[in-house]
């Protein structure tokens, strides 16, 4: 829990803190200085450290822009923490302003060295993403097309076909009635055997 003297500390990024405590934060698994000047997160997804060494333990990465540690943070370390909260956030309105909040660097250099390290743009990836859940969904239910692409984050549902169209070569609606004609007629299969 959260006091209120540790949360003023993070809300105002009171740098007379800096020495004392670190806070991780839950949704994100980057923990911070006190002093950090990105936006705070919510006070219920907060966890103070005073020992400096618990968050890493704890499997947090340090913020890239205040380096908690004193050092900067690996591009590739980064990459990795982007790339975790696109895979956990991506049903949301993610945009590159808000992926670069959450992931504390800047939107030019966020995209910069996301597009470096793995060769694609963070918007690509999350657009993967969504649609790796979307295939799984089409399998696994009976939902609608335009069910399935709201809650892959892709609500504009004419857009999500034709990227659907283009990465797996039929429409989202062919691909689940193939994929359910294809598991009935195993089904059958199995009971005249």
């Amino acid at each position: 829990m959260v006091t209120d003297t540790e949360w003023k500390a993070i809300i105002e990024n009171n740098p007379s803190y800096d020495d004392q405590f670190r806070y991780a934060v839950k949704t994100t698994k980057i923990f911070c200085r006190p002093s950090c000047p990105s936006r705070p997160p919510k006070r219920e997804n907060i966890t103070v450290y005073y020992d400096f060494t618990e968050p890493e333990k704890d499997g947090f990465r340090p913020c890239k822009r205040c380096q908690p540690n004193g050092k900067p943070v690996d591009d590739t370390l980064w990459v990795e923490e982007i790339d975790t909260i696109v895979q956990e956030q991506y049903a949301e309105n993610l945009t590159l302003k808000e992926l670069a909040y959450l992931a504390h660097g800047s939107e030019s250099h966020l995209r910069h060295v996301f597009k470096k390290v793995t060769q694609k743009t963070p918007s690509q990836r999350l657009l993967d993403i969504r649609l790796t859940a979307a295939k799984k969904a089409l399998l696994s239910s009976d939902k609608t097309i335009s069910q399935i692409a709201r809650e892959v984050g892709l609500p504009n549902v004419s857009y999500f076909i034709k990227k659907f169209k283009e990465v797996y070569g039929q429409s989202p609606k062919q691909y689940q009635l193939k994929h359910h004609e294809n598991r009935h007629s195993t089904t059958l299969s199995k009971l005249i055997e």
